[in-house]
Formats: structure tokens, C-alpha cells, sequence
């Protein structure tokens, strides 16, 4: 079948203009409280938030992590093995944001990467038999939006700066790249854990705890970690949450990028066998 035929059997109109578009492309499009629809993209949100995304809002709103995510999303799974994945909630009984005001976004200063893409999409692919992860950029051009009929153009690199996305990306890289990381191994690495489903969890969407994590007797008896680390990792919820992610890669896929005690992983064995000792024997007991 030709190109043209498939596209006169595709049986629906995409919002998703299938052009890949790079840094350079220039593309039409503005959006400003003088267009006539002015948030109605608000107004019909499915918005998955990233890491990066919890915590500016978190920290603009005075809320530590678990108030934030009970409030203000909703959880989904991510993938048929459950990697939980978190969306912004809406106002009840309706499809608009929580955060939408009748001035526009209450959160504007600190809004989602996914608000800051509109109307580009973009996606990091692993191209076959590459190991870098690209960037490809495209147009999504919905029925309500107007901002593509503005006399307004520039290229993808100058509409990412002035929306402020750079930082977000740069934020979200390693957390996205495990995602990909995990999708493109399939059934290799096999189903996670559920504890690994929970530190996952952890490491994503909740800093305060994983502060906590760190300060751990348990973690400490295995990482080896020098004072100043551990004092701007406490210091500073950014260098946190990228510390996050490199203890998600070595968990995970033992991509070791932080040191452990010499030592540390004998005991931890040991220490294993002892509890696993300790159960058999209360179940011996139990019978």
C-alpha cells in the first residue's frame, strides 16, 4: 500500500502532524490572552507530570511531597509492569486543571513541562543500533487551538527558550532515559520488584522521603558518601532529585555511579541470611 493510501484509510484526523522537526525548524504559532481561545487548552487536560514538574509546584505552593501528590494528582500505571506514573488532577466533575484561574494558570511561573511543550511535542528515541537517546520535535495542532493561525514564527529552539523548557528537560533527562531504558529491554529484565517498584516511586515523586532515605542508618552502612556530599545533597532538593536517578540506575540496571563501603555487600548478604533464617525457622515453629 502507497502513502496515499494509507492516509486515505486512516480513520480519524490527528492533532499530531507527523513532521520530525529539529532545533532549527521554524514553525507558526502564538499564544496570548488576545486569542479567542485562550485557555481552552486548560480546560481539557491530561497532563502526566514529571519529577522535575512535583517539585516546583511542591515548593511554590508550601506543601512537602505526599501533601502535594494526595492533593493534586491522580496515579496511573505506566507501563504493563506498573511503573507508577502520576497526572495532574482536574477540578471535580470536570476535565479542567485544578490550577486554571479566570486570570489563566495560578502556577504559571512554575507550570509543567507538558504546559511549557504546547503545541510542540517532542519524545527521546533510541534509534536502531545507536546507544545515545535523540531529541525529535513535532507540531500538535488541535481543532480548538488558534495560535497557529498568528503571524507569529520561529524555530523550535527559540519557542523552547522562551518557554523555559530547557531546564526541565535538562532536569528530566535521567529520569526519562531510564524509562526508555526499561521499555527498550522488554522482557529481558523481566518484571520489577515491588520493592524496586516502590523506591521507583520514591525517587521520582517524593524528595522528602528520599531524604530521609539517605540519612538512613541502612543507606549509610552501604553508600560511601563524604560529609559535603551529604551536606548539598540535604542542602539542595535539585542536586537531590539528580542524585535520585543515579541511585535508580544502579539499583536497577547496576550502572554504579555511586561508591560503596568496602565490605558493604558481604554484609548485606550476611544480613540477609540471617533474616531469611530467622523466618524459616518461625514458620518451622508455626507448624
Amino acid at each position: 500500500m502507497d502513502p496515499d493510501e494509507i492516509k486515505d484509510n486512516i480513520p480519524f484526523t490527528s492533532p499530531v502532524k507527523p513532521v520530525e522537526l529539529t532545533l532549527d525548524s521554524e514553525f507558526q504559532f502564538n499564544c496570548h490572552k488576545g486569542v479567542a481561545c485562550f485557555n481552552a487548552c486548560c480546560k481539557n487536560i491530561d497532563i502526566t507530570l514529571t519529577p522535575y514538574d512535583i517539585l516546583r509546584l511542591k515548593q511554590q505552593l508550601g506543601m512537602d511531597s505526599k501533601e502535594f501528590v494526595a492533593r493534586h494528582t491522580l496515579p496511573f500505571e505506566m507501563d504493563f509492569h506498573g511503573m507508577p506514573g502520576l497526572k495532574m488532577v482536574t477540578k471535580f466533575n470536570t476535565t479542567e486543571c485544578t490550577f486554571l484561574t479566570e486570570e489563566g494558570c495560578g502556577v504559571y511561573e512554575d507550570r509543567p513541562a507538558a504546559c511549557r511543550y504546547y503545541t510542540l511535542g517532542s519524545m527521546g528515541v533510541r534509534k536502531k543500533g545507536c546507544v545515545e537517546i535523540e531529541d525529535i520535535y513535532f507540531v500538535v495542532k488541535e481543532d480548538h487551538c488558534l495560535g497557529h493561525q498568528e503571524p507569529n514564527k520561529q524555530t523550535v529552539g527559540e519557542y523552547r527558550n522562551n518557554q523555559g523548557i530547557d531546564k526541565y528537560d535538562a532536569m528530566n533527562r535521567a529520569w526519562r532515559d531510564l524509562i526508555i531504558k526499561k521499555r527498550s529491554s522488554g522482557p529481558t529484565i523481566g518484571k520489577p520488584s515491588e520493592r524496586s517498584l516502590q523506591l521507583f516511586d520514591m525517587c521520582s515523586y517524593d524528595m522528602d522521603s528520599f531524604r530521609e532515605f539517605i540519612r538512613s542508618k541502612g543507606f549509610r552502612g552501604v553508600f560511601d558518601l563524604n560529609q559535603e556530599d551529604m551536606r548539598v545533597l540535604l542542602g539542595d532538593e535539585e542536586r537531590l532529585l539528580q542524585f535520585s536517578f543515579r541511585f535508580l540506575k544502579q539499583v536497577l540496571f547496576g550502572e554504579y555511579s555511586i561508591p560503596i563501603k568496602e565490605g558493604a555487600r558481604e554484609q548485606r548478604i550476611e544480613q540477609r541470611k540471617a533474616v531469611w533464617a530467622k523466618r524459616r525457622e518461625e514458620e518451622v515453629h508455626k507448624c
